[in-house]
């Protein structure tokens, strides 16, 4: 028993649903594409999972998040896949794949052929037995990577209300999820190892300004120190989280984000891997010239920073999914994938973004005491990277477009003295010939156009040249 398919996409998160849409775009036919998917749904936003899902008041709920509303697009609900001719097989699992075959084995015992595979596996959550402790199939011990997690997690919140919540972690996930556990009115605590939260992109600096406004909502952090083990009841839920500090903390839920680990597993040993996820090129095309890789799983060359990254946000897993139906549908249309790193986040009342790079020397400016500030990081000479909290739409599309021209930088001082001013001191001029560079001068110096006047002199020089070099010929002649 199996069926056949021009295009499949296995794994039904957001980079499926904004590939199915980029097919539907470029015209794919009615009975050409399926969507592979272990979840229950259609594919939808799942960032929404640790924001609007937690919240106690109006709570976000399909068919509201379906994606492509995370990019203010049509919403793709299941009518839409159906009206548009797109199989969505949904609660199966790939068991095995044959990339010489071009074949999929499901858990059913089905097989699906393909032309093309497009891979959107996506990642799972590293679980605590990885490290040696047990206890994560409790009942009080929550996840968060898509609907039946959050579903799990919102049910044992509200039967903790008003206890003690811990968060073990302190990224992404942990610090969405303590945003929205103190919202509910848990008494909150985060544990994590670094010295900081969010350590693999904060400073020491804006780590604090989070931190103290977490602990203005009742969060408590416990920093360079771990989980070692939990204490339970004669039902089998957690009643204590042990630390390798010797605490020991009361708890009536937790919820672990301790970081995650590609889907890559189908295809090892039949693919190139790189970076923990599959290695593609430019057009997201992997080694075998039929198979695709986006997102989270999709190690690929970040042409800014001339090297191969894995980036785990769901602005790459949007773009790179676009990115890769384009070079599928019109491969001579469509240039390698030039994509700009893009973090960020909305907690409380706060809201960031980030682009580029955090290597090299930072330099931060703006308001810690306020709303809004960011910082700069410096490499080689060049802004790489931008971050910036509260700001204005304008204001990120600043920092973005500055990060993408990675100009030149002379002096630092003035950076930091312009700030924010810089980045839309930037985005107000016409794109530059050459790189932009901020002199000592202070001012943002831009290589102006060459005028006619230029051009005229050019020719007139150009002109006396060769007359002179028609005369010396002659008289070596002559000679």
């Amino acid at each position: 028993m199996g069926r056949a398919f021009v295009y499949v996409i296995v794994g039904g998160g957001v980079a499926a649903g904004y590939a199915a849409h980029e097919f539907v775009k470029r015209g794919v036919s009615h009975g050409e594409l399926c969507i592979i998917s272990e979840e229950s749904v259609a594919p939808y936003e799942r960032p929404a999972l640790s924001k609007g899902y937690l919240l106690p008041e109006d709570p976000a709920r399909l068919p509201s998040f379906h994606c492509c509303v995370g990019s203010n697009e049509e919403k793709l609900t299941p009518k839409y896949y159906k009206e548009h001719g797109i199989e969505l097989i949904l609660n199966t699992q790939v068991k095995s794949a044959d990339v010489r075959r071009n074949t999929l084995q499901t858990a059913t015992g089905e097989t699906i052929s393909y032309k093309i595979l497009i891979v959107a596996t996506g990642a799972r959550p590293l679980k605590l037995e990885e490290f040696g402790v047990s206890g994560s199939d409790a009942a009080n011990v929550c996840y968060l990577r898509d609907m039946v997690d959050a579903e799990r997690l919102v049910n044992v919140m509200q039967s903790s209300s008003g206890g003690n919540a811990i968060v073990i972690g302190g990224g992404y996930i942990g610090m969405e999820c303590a945003a929205s556990l103190a919202i509910n009115k848990l008494n909150v605590t985060m544990v994590f190892p670094e010295a900081h939260c969010m350590a693999r992109l904060f400073t020491t600096k804006i780590a604090s300004y989070y931190e103290e406004f977490y602990k203005s909502r009742g969060v408590k952090f416990i920093k360079g120190t771990v989980l070692t083990s939990f204490d339970f009841n004669t039902d089998g839920k957690v009643t204590a989280v042990n630390l390798r500090d010797g605490s020991k903390l009361p708890a009536d839920m937790v919820v672990i984000g301790i970081g995650i680990r590609p889907n890559t597993s189908l295809f090892e040993g039949q693919l190139t891997l790189e970076k923990g996820g599959i290695k593609v090129n430019g057009s997201m095309q992997s080694s075998n010239s039929s198979i695709y890789a986006v997102g989270d799983v999709a190690a690929f060359p970040v042409k800014i920073f001339g090297e191969t990254r894995r980036l785990e946000h769901v602005d790459c897993a949007r773009k790179s999914a676009r990115h890769a139906v384009a070079a599928i549908m019109e491969p001579e249309k469509t240039g390698e994938f030039d994509y700009l790193p893009f973090f960020y986040s909305r907690v409380f009342t706060l809201s960031w973004q980030f682009y580029g790079d955090n290597i090299g020397e930072v330099f931060h400016f703006g308001d810690f005491s306020g709303k809004t500030f960011g910082a700069y990081w410096i490499h080689n000479g060049h802004l790489v990277g931008s971050f910036l909290e509260g700001g204005t739409k304008e204001q990120y599309e600043a920092i973005a477009h500055a990060t993408k021209l990675k100009p030149a930088i002379e002096d630092v001082t003035e950076l930091e003295r312009q700030g924010l001013g810089f980045a839309l001191s930037m985005s107000r001029k016409p794109p530059p010939s050459q790189p932009i560079i901020v002199g000592r001068s202070g001012l943002v110096l831009d290589t102006k156009p060459i005028y006619a006047w230029h051009a005229t002199a050019g020719v007139i020089v150009a002109a006396s040249i060769a007359a002179f070099a028609y005369w010396y010929g002659r008289r070596r002649r002559m000679w």
